[in-house]
């Protein structure tokens, strides 16, 4: 193992089934008359990559290019059909904000619930709570209010405060820099130019390419479940744009 890598794929492949009946009833329908019940789906093609620690790599492609499904299986919530996934440091995904989130809990139930989930132990969570609170613009009153009655808003800004203070090694960003209003936005951006200069590993997927560009030191552009490029920024835009031309 080289001690200087946080992520390394190889051969790996991610497929999921595609039920084309929504019923039992319809299953047997179709059993019986012989038309297809399921579908294999190919969201990563073996796929064999390495990320570094203390780098910060784009991830780009399509829609349905396997973005979001290299996020997961990094992340450790889905496993590969085939393969191997390395990750070496702890994992802090910043891919669906709130998801541990319970809904007739208060905001500050959810600061300790999510925390723990994320790997926090309680003591810290103490002393970082007005901080934490203090960050995400949240009143004070709204924090001992069930989150069920926040704003869209409101739910994703605790949720961002709460994964960006979890001390991460390794950073899975998907989409989450439109967050709130424009000033807060910019802050999220400031915290994560924070964790870049701490060296922690930051993999960040955006359909933003200026985003990538200002931020990303490196790029891999994924099309149709397979690597097309990894490597320098500017080229792998060139080259993820000009197939975005060609479709055009």
């Amino acid at each position: 193992m080289d001690n200087n890598i946080a992520i390394s794929f190889k051969n790996v492949s991610k497929s999921y089934p595609l039920f084309y009946q929504k019923t039992l009833k319809e299953f047997f329908q179709a059993f019986f008359t012989r038309k297809k019940t399921i579908e294999k789906v190919d969201a990563l093609k073996n796929i064999n990559l390495s990320i570094k620690k203390g780098e910060t790599v784009g991830v780009i492609g399509k829609n349905g290019a396997g973005k979001s499904t290299l996020l997961k299986l990094i992340a450790g919530v889905s496993y590969p059909t085939s393969g191997k996934v390395n990750v070496y440091g702890r994992v802090v995904p910043l891919i669906e904000l709130g998801a541990g989130f319970h809904p007739e809990l208060s905001g500050k139930e959810n600061i300790f619930l999510n925390g723990v989930i994320l790997g926090m132990d309680e003591r810290y969570l103490v002393e970082k709570f007005s901080e934490i609170v203090a960050f995400s613009e949240i009143p004070m009153d709204f924090i001992f209010t069930p989150v069920k009655y926040y704003s869209l808003g409101m739910f994703m800004r605790l949720a961002f405060s709460v994964a960006v203070f979890s001390k991460p090694e390794i950073l899975l960003v998907d989409e989450i820099l439109a967050v709130g209003d424009i000033s807060f936005q910019k802050k999220c951006l400031d915290k994560m130019n924070e964790f870049k200069k701490q060296k922690v590993t930051i993999v960040f997927v955006s359909h933003s390419m200026e985003q990538v560009k200002n931020f990303c030191e490196k790029v891999i552009y994924l099309k149709e479940g397979k690597v097309e490029y990894q490597g320098e920024v500017d080229e792998g835009i060139k080259r993820y744009e000009n197939e975005l031309k060609i479709k055009k």
